[in-house]
């Protein structure tokens, strides 16, 4: 039970930092979400947006985030 507490604070210790760095990049003008790529339609009746390369790019900086420090914990 005390590794399952562990993994949660660690957890939420990460998606506070994420938040942080999201809001952060909005307040400094940085175009997640209206990046090249992004992909936006918008007809008469309504719209259609997916963030395909702002989606790519999260997954990206997660992945080599969760990897630094999946290599700290296992030291």
């Amino acid at each position: 039970m005390e590794s399952l507490a562990r993994y949660l604070m660690l957890g939420g210790i990460i998606l506070l930092l994420v938040g942080g760095g999201v809001f952060l990049a909005a307040k400094f003008g940085f175009p997640l979400g209206r990046l090249p790529g992004d992909i936006r339609v918008e007809g008469e009746n309504g719209s259609f947006y997916f963030p395909l390369t702002s989606s790519i790019l999260v997954s990206v900086l997660l992945t080599i985030l969760l990897n630094i420090i999946s290599r700290f914990i296992q030291k």
